[in-house]
């Protein structure tokens, strides 16, 4: 199983509808043949200087992580609703354990 993780920074002036509606177009997203679970918030404030929003997706393989990560929808999610929004963002794949 490969995780992907997304931590991100808005830009100043964004409103938290604006990231929400971001966040919740790739939690609805299907990709055919992937199966895919993917979980994604705004950060709580818990903590100073902490990221704007995360975003962990699970994926059977590296296979199906390309296939996530080249779909036309994800791609357009991400050119149309999250560059115009983030100041930054960070990504990692990792292999969890069993």
């Amino acid at each position: 199983m490969i995780r992907n993780v997304v931590v991100g920074r808005v830009r100043d002036g964004i409103s938290a509808e604006q990231v929400q509606a971001a966040l919740q177009a790739i939690r609805e997203l299907r990709v055919e043949g992937v199966e895919l679970d993917a979980v994604a918030g705004l950060d709580l404030g818990l903590r100073e200087g902490n990221a704007t929003f995360a975003i962990t997706v699970d994926l059977l393989d590296e296979e199906a992580y390309r296939r996530y990560d080249l779909d036309e929808e994800h791609n357009r999610i991400r050119r149309e609703l999250f560059a115009p929004i983030v100041e930054s963002i960070d990504r990692i794949q990792f292999r969890l354990p069993g």
